[in-house]
Order: C-alpha cells, then sequence, then structure tokens
C-alpha cells in the first residue's frame, strides 16, 4: 500500500505486514500492540495537533528497553516507516505516520529523584508536569517548557527553552547522559565520556540518531514557590509597551525570564468578563530566585502605562508551568512559524505591533521569548543545540479549535513571519514545521549540520530514522 506522510507530498510506500509477523511481534512483545481493528486504536493514534489525521499500521506501546529494541527491529525487518513517540507534541506530527509503525513511548513514564545527589532519571514517555510534580516536591527542577503536557524526550532532544534558561541554561545544559537505542536495535549509553560525539549531536540533534528511552538531568535549587504571572495591556500600547518592556530587560537579573505574549484575551475564570475577546499584549515572566526580590524586579514593568490586568503574584512553580495549557489543548488546529532575532528594534517592534491587530482566532498567538543569560554563556560549540547567541525567539501560533478557519490564521503566520524575514537570524528546530531541509539545516548551521550529517552516517546510514526534522546522512 502506498501511504502519504507529512503535510507535504513526500510519499512513502509502506509495505503490508503478513499476519504472521504480526503475532510474533505480539508474542515477544511485552507491552501493547495495536491495530486497527483493536479496542483503543482512534486513542492512541492521536496526537496533540489535532490538524494531523495519521492512521498507523500498527502502534508498538512499549513498556521498556526491550520492547523498544524488539519494535525497531520488527520496523527494519518489515521494512516499515516508523514514527517515534514521547509526548506526541511536535507542532508537525512528527511522532505519527500513515501506514507504517508507530513506537509510542508514552506508557514509559517513569521518573526517579535523587535528591541528595540532585539528579533525576526521567523514561521518555515522561511529560514535563510529570517531571515537575516529582522534582518539586524536594524544591528543584529541571530547566524545561511551558506547557504541562509536552514531552520530556522532544523538548529535550531539540535543546529545550523554558522559563528557568536565562538562570539555569537549556534542558539540555542539564542533560548528564541518555540510554539510546539505535538503528540496529542495539542499546548504547552516551555521556561527556562515553560516546561523547553521540551526546554532543543528541543535545540539539533531535531524534535522528536512535530512540532514547532514559534521561538523566542534574537539578537545579527552584521554588517551590516563584514570583510569576502576566501583566496585560490594550493591543493599542503595543509599541509603548514594547519599548519600555525592551528598555526594562536591558541589564536584568539571570533570575528573570519573560515572554511577550499577543493574543486575543482569553475566556478564563481570572479574566474579566469585559476584556475577554479584547486584543490584548502580555508581559508574562518567571523570577527563578528569591520572591520579594522578584516582586521587586517586576514592579516597574507592571506598572507602566494603563494595564488592563494584573496577575503576578507568589505562585507554586508547577501552577505557573502550566499557565499556558488552556491556550495548547489537544485536539485544536494548530500551525506555527519561528525565527530568532538579534534584538527588538523600532523596525521588529513596529512589525509586531501591525500583525499583533491582526489576530481573529481566540487560539492564535505570538510568543516573544527572551534569550540570554545561561544559555549564551554555554559554548555555542558544546552542543547541536544553536541560537544562544539571539536576543529573542519568535513562535507565532495560526491556531483555530477546529479546521473552521485554519486556512486563514496559518496565512496570518506566515504573514507575520514573512514580515520579520529581513531581521532573521536562525531557526529554534523545535518550532519548525515540515519546512524542508534547507530550514533545517539553517536551523543548525552549516558547520554543525555537517557534524551531525557524519554523526547520522555513523548512527544511522540508511536513515532509519526520518521522520524528524531530518539530517540525512553524509
Amino acid at each position: 500500500m502506498t501511504s502519504t506522510m507529512g503535510t507535504g507530498d513526500t510519499r512513502v510506500r509502506t509495505p503490508s505486514v503478513p499476519n504472521s509477523a504480526v503475532a510474533a511481534l505480539r508474542a515477544s512483545f511485552g507491552g501493547q500492540v495495536v491495530g486497527p481493528a483493536d479496542a483503543g486504536y482512534e486513542e492512541h493514534r492521536r496526537v496533540w495537533n489535532g490538524s494531523i489525521d495519521r492512521r498507523p499500521a500498527l502502534i508498538a506501546r512499549c513498556t521498556g528497553v526491550d520492547d523498544v529494541r524488539t519494535a525497531v527491529r520488527f520496523g527494519r525487518e518489515q521494512q516499515l516507516t516508523v514514527a517515534v513517540r514521547g509526548g506526541g507534541h511536535s507542532f508537525p506530527g512528527l511522532s505519527t505516520c500513515d501506514g507504517g509503525l508507530l513506537i509510542d513511548l508514552r506508557p514509559m513514564n517513569g521518573v526517579r529523584v535523587d535528591p541528595g545527589a540532585r539528579v533525576a532519571g526521567v523514561q521518555a514517555g515522561a511529560l514535563l508536569g510529570e517531571l515537575d510534580q516529582r522534582t518539586q516536591e524536594h524544591g528543584l527542577a529541571v530547566p524545561s517548557g511551558i506547557v504541562s503536557h509536552t514531552g520530556v524526550a522532544g523538548l529535550t532532544l531539540g535543546g529545550g527553552i523554558g522559563w528557568v534558561m536565562r538562570k539555569y541554561g537549556l534542558t539540555v545544559d542539564s542533560l548528564e547522559s541518555v540510554d539510546l537505542v539505535t538503528a540496529d536495535g542495539e542499546f548504547v549509553r552516551a555521556g561527556e565520556d562515553e560516546n561523547a560525539e553521540l551526546f554532543w549531536g543528541l543535545r540539539g540533534g533531535g531524534g535522528n540518531f536512535g530512540v532514547v528511552t532514559d534521561f538523566r538531568f542534574r537539578l537545579h535549587p527552584l521554588g517551590p514557590q516563584v514570583m510569576a504571572g502576566a501583566t496585560f495591556w490594550s493591543m493599542d500600547e503595543a509599541e509603548r509597551v514594547l519599548r519600555a518592556y525592551r528598555d526594562w530587560i536591558a541589564d536584568c537579573p539571570d533570575e528573570l525570564m519573560t515572554i511577550v505574549v499577543q493574543r486575543l484575551a482569553p475566556a478564563l475564570p481570572v479574566v474579566p468578563a469585559e476584556l475577554v475577546g479584547r486584543p490584548v499584549i502580555a508581559v508574562v515572566a518567571c523570577y527563578a530566585g528569591d520572591v520579594d526580590e522578584g516582586e521587586e524586579v517586576l514592579r516597574p514593568m507592571r506598572g507602566f502605562g494603563s494595564p488592563v490586568l494584573d496577575l503576578f503574584a507568589p505562585k507554586p512553580y508547577v501552577v505557573h508551568q502550566q499557565m499556558f495549557d488552556p491556550s495548547f489543548r489537544h485536539g485544536c488546529w494548530y500551525y506555527v512559524r519561528s525565527c530568532d532575532v538579534a534584538a527588538l528594534t523600532d523596525e521588529v517592534i513596529g512589525v509586531v505591533a501591525e500583525h499583533g491587530r491582526r489576530i481573529t482566532s481566540p487560539l492564535s498567538s505570538i510568543a516573544l521569548w527572551q534569550m540570554g543569560g545561561a544559555v549564551a554563556r554555554v559554548p555555542d560549540d558544546a552542543t547541536a543545540f544553536s541560537g544562544r547567541s539571539a536576543g529573542f525567539t519568535f513562535n507565532i501560533n495560526g491556531n483555530t479549535a477546529t479546521a473552521d478557519g485554519f486556512d486563514d490564521q496559518r496565512q496570518w503566520a506566515r504573514d507575520y513571519w514573512t514580515a520579520l524575514a529581513p531581521f532573521h537570524t536562525g531557526v529554534y528546530v523545535n518550532f519548525l514545521m515540515e519546512e524542508g531541509g534547507t530550514r533545517v539545516r539553517q536551523a543548525y548551521g552549516d558547520t554543525k549540520y555537517r557534524r551531525l550529517s557524519a554523526l547520522k552516517r555513523a548512527y544511522d546510514p540508511s536513515n532509519f530514522f526520518r521522520l524528524n526534522q531530518n539530517v540525512p546522512p553524509g
């Protein structure tokens, strides 16, 4: 049979799987093998992005490393296209496939915390919220993302930007080692002192080199209470707010991490009814330090102009980590365009103000991430992640609840991104859609791309793991 992979015109021929082979897989598999006729198939084939609607021939729900090795070998023997899913939070839906084998790691969601040694072992199916819950019991954290139902694996392998990165670095900067199953179904461990080149590539190079089954992270003191929240202004004040914001963060401490958001005010209990649906611009922040110090640092921005809503308060870190969850629900239709820019110049501010006023969907938004701090102090060649010198990272989301209106929102995101083109300096690989090999190369730069390509040739010369932001073998 022929199946369409991804959202472009790329077509992959997938052979039928003999019933005898499926029976043998089930007999040797510790987890659950789910086919289209089995109960639970519709549930397990779904991913977070509702615009992705694909039907794997088989879903192998792994419970441990042996299951992963068995599934990889089965996929190779049967010449199947293979997708790997941790949290299933990929914007372009690269964690599933049509007609192939989906290796589902979600049942492998264990988190093991050693508070004395300040390390955590995390299985590849864990979500950020599960990791946060376990680590915050001890006042510790792994730097991670901003939506609690994101998968730890995908976030980490792309680099990992989030609320405490300016204080503690990217997620990969706290990574000590990984366990991985290669394209041949072999088990390897990678760290600074073991398979160091592979470890370099896994810190930003995505799922190109195998299936990571376990991560070992250093933990950092944080919370459990932090000063965090958001202040909102009318979108009409966007230029003034952004200029004040630019001045305010010019010499801010590493403990402060901010994201500027443009959107229509959401229908949430904390938002007054008269504000819901109005275009707003917000400065969202988390202070990874003393709560009183955080309140003092935040005061000038919170008091600027005429805010329409202020939601800053001391709160548990795990609560702040869930702040964006309602805006990125499972099953909605998501499209993203992204770019890095060097600075928030007057010209960039003009683009932001103009296109923010064109938002019409209650789910569309932009998140303008403040970079720098600890992220920028790690040598650029230390990891495969690129973008440490970026001033800001744009995440432009054209989203809808259903297919209705999706084409218009997608075009809005593209237009916004295009207007920023003169200021592009790079792109965060985790914020790419299926945009082609040129964009993947741009995400890494020529030097890192060649190094990743050589590493791909060493560990996956046939490009078996290709449903990712793919770096083909050199």
